[in-house]
């Protein structure tokens, strides 16, 4: 039996959610409709999301935060349904997610600096960012070297599911359940980064020992 990694979203909950995608994926697919008009929508509606939350609107920033996250996961889907994976679609994705991100957590940096007295907050914030970056990177550059690195607790869908349910929790009972999300984020993201470090450099090592085991 393979054992799956664990992940800060359930396996069940995914394998669900993917499931319950791939029926739009087929209806969007029937209309002919290109994967990076997907990636653009999930860009657009984050972005309003972050603008949301600049304007102190967390629910609905939640709402298009998630949205957004939607629409990224059927782009990739779409691509390999119709056939129209390539390489700048690759780039396209991955960088809009950057993008996307980034205005997310500028947008929740500025809700909480317009509320005032929330600086450990604003701390948060920046490390859930950096950490955010880092796991994207390391797993770019990784791959650049021909190394598989997908490992991980805190992934770009869990990242926008807690930031976006969240704000919408936060919103209708307290701002620390936001507050103790964006730590949360700050904290497994930039241990996620760290794993995948630990991860290409026990994939590098396997790789001398057999390359040694070959020589000898």
């Amino acid at each position: 039996m393979s054992h799956k990694p664990f992940t800060i979203l359930p396996h069940s909950v995914r394998d669900g959610f993917s499931k319950t995608i791939e029926y739009s994926v087929r209806y969007f697919s029937a209309l002919r409709l290109h994967p990076n008009v997907f990636t653009v929508m999930g860009f657009v509606l984050t972005c309003l999301g972050a603008y949301s939350y600049t304007t102190q609107h967390l629910v609905l920033g939640g709402i298009l935060v998630i949205l957004g996250g939607i629409c990224d996961t059927i782009d990739g889907k779409l691509a390999r349904q119709t056939g129209q994976q390539s390489k700048f679609g690759a780039v396209f994705d991955s960088s809009m997610d950057r993008y996307g991100e980034l205005a997310m957590f500028f947008g929740l940096g500025i809700y909480f600096v317009e509320k005032g007295g929330y600086q450990f907050t604003l701390i948060a914030t920046f490390l859930a960012l950096c950490g955010s970056m880092l796991v994207s990177y390391v797993r770019a550059r990784a791959e650049g070297l021909g190394y598989e690195c997908k490992v991980g607790m805190m992934q770009r869908a869990e990242r926008v599911v807690l930031i976006g349910f969240g704000s919408i929790l936060g919103a209708y009972t307290h701002e620390y359940v936001l507050i103790g999300v964006i730590w949360i984020v700050a904290i497994f993201a930039n241990i996620t980064a760290i794993q995948r470090l630990h991860h290409v450099w026990k994939l590098e090592r396997a790789e001398l020992k057999a390359s040694h085991s070959l020589e000898e």
